[in-house]
């Protein structure tokens, strides 16, 4: 491992925001090195994102296969082979991985596996078990250290009775009975995937809705949804505490004055994250952290000349496409580019259960709140002719419209392929456009895209099709 060899940019980090900054860093022209202690492309690459994808599609094939009577066709036997679903969606990751491995060659990028922390702001240690310290200096640093789950009093996990989304992943057979400690975006695609299996879910939510962060009549019909198949959901409840045993694990839940115990063979913490923000050095560089998140500007610079930070371990939202956007920033920004600051009003957020829940922009209840002369939109799906096709009727899109300039304030969907269908609503709001151009936009037919057309239309009182 080299020592005290300069670099434009070092890159701590190799996610989705770290391996995209070094991408768009090298294109520009600068020189660059990325340190990564695991395989490149993060949580979100190997534990999270992509990898929870290929299980949620299997178990979509699965609930295929269940209900193909529907469909005209008869499968009277099959055989579930878990562990096979399992083994794709980890070779799914490792293609990926490889990938990235392969950019940072493409680009020219010194890739160097090893802990990263700094020295001063322009110095950065890479440590390694078995080798000696390296010290890199550097004309510009970008943290992309990342977050990992959040460990709450009580609900300590010991990998195996009570676990967080990456054992999760990767259980060796599909539990009876599955715990789901908070009922975000994780949480819900878990619980999706494992009741297909057949695993009986108990989801619990501290607050009153699941997907909390949602449109809270998005959230209600989710929750129904779930409800008529049999997933078990307490709402308004607290887990006081998960005790691992030796055959199950017991959780202590309280709704009110009502307390009761929950038995199952696994407990889920999807509870939230924290950023990785210890042993990096941020104090003797003088960095400054708060509440346990790196403060940044609206370019993603630190508290110190030349260090930026961008991704999980600056705070919320935490989502992967966010870190790679803040990653091209940085990379346009120390490079001496002009780019604009990202609208974070503007950021879609996608949960890929069954059905999908996609949103962008305001829900109803903050654009209430905002003061804004609004109308509002919605179209179910089983009024539209592809999802009714395709024997998946559940869900609606709901836009929220200005009345006063017709601005696109926010569009939450439910239903097949919502998070596909989202990115129009992003290219909408990024172009400024009015519900009456989307009006006059044609949308093929049969699509469910139409359903986009359709809610704005009711939103106007122009609606066709309902």
């Amino acid at each position: 491992m080299e020592n005290g060899k300069r670099y434009d940019v070092v890159v701590m980090g190799g996610g989705p925001g770290g391996y995209v900054a070094a991408i768009r860093a090298a294109q520009l022209g600068n020189t660059v090195a990325i340190v990564e202690k695991d395989a490149l492309g993060g949580i979100c690459l190997n534990w999270g994102c992509v990898p929870t994808k290929a299980l949620l599609r299997d178990s979509e094939v699965l609930h295929l296969v269940k209900n193909s009577d529907l469909y005209g066709i008869s499968i009277p036997d099959f055989k579930v082979n878990f562990k096979a679903s399992v083994e794709r969606s980890r070779k799914v990751a490792s293609r990926l991985s490889k990938g990235v491995e392969y950019l940072m060659k493409k680009n020219s990028i010194r890739h160097l596996q090893g802990t990263a922390s700094l020295v001063s702001p322009g110095e950065v240690q890479v440590t390694h078990v078995g080798r000696d310290p390296a010290l890199l200096k550097a004309g510009h640093v970008i943290i992309a250290t990342g977050a990992r789950n959040m460990e709450l009093p009580g609900l300590e996990m010991d990998g195996k009775r009570i676990v967080s989304s990456k054992e999760a992943m990767i259980l060796e057979k599909v539990p009876k009975r599955m715990i789901i400690i908070g009922a975000g975006a994780i949480g819900v695609e878990f619980a999706s995937l494992y009741h297909e299996y057949g695993t009986e879910i108990h989801l619990v939510e501290m607050l009153p809705h699941i997907l909390p962060q949602e449109d809270e009549e998005i959230s209600r019909v989710l929750g129904n949804l779930f409800e008529k198949r049999g997933i078990n959901i307490h709402t308004s409840t607290r887990v006081e505490k998960a005790e691992a045993l030796k055959t199950k694990v017991k959780v202590h839940i309280s709704s009110g004055d009502e307390t009761s115990v929950l038995d199952g063979d696994i407990a889920l913490v999807a509870v939230g994250v924290q950023g990785n923000v210890e042993n990096l050095g941020l104090e003797k560089a003088g960095v400054q952290v708060e509440s346990g998140w790196i403060n940044v500007d609206e370019y993603c610079k630190t508290t110190v000349d030349r260090l930026y930070a961008i991704g999980d371990v600056i705070g919320p939202p935490w989502l992967a496409h966010v870190a790679s956007a803040q990653g091209r920033l940085v990379a346009e920004h120390l490079s001496g580019k002009n780019p604009q600051p990202i609208n974070m009003d503007h950021i879609p957020a996608c949960t890929y259960s069954r059905p999908q829940v996609a949103s962008l922009g305001m829900t109803e209840q903050e654009a209430r709140q905002a003061g804004y002369e609004m109308k509002v939109g919605r179209f179910p799906m089983t009024a539209n002719g592809k999802a009714l096709a395709y024997g998946e009727p559940d869900g609606m899109v709901k836009v929220i419209v200005d009345s006063r300039y017709g601005e696109l304030l926010g569009c939450h969907i439910i239903g097949m392929e919502a998070t596909e269908l989202i990115a129009e609503i992003g290219v909408a709001q990024t172009l400024e456009t009015t519900y009456v151009e989307i009006l006059q936009t044609v949308h093929a037919h049969p699509t469910l895209s139409e359903s986009i057309m359709e809610a704005v239309a009711q939103a106007n009182g122009e609606a066709i099709h309902i």
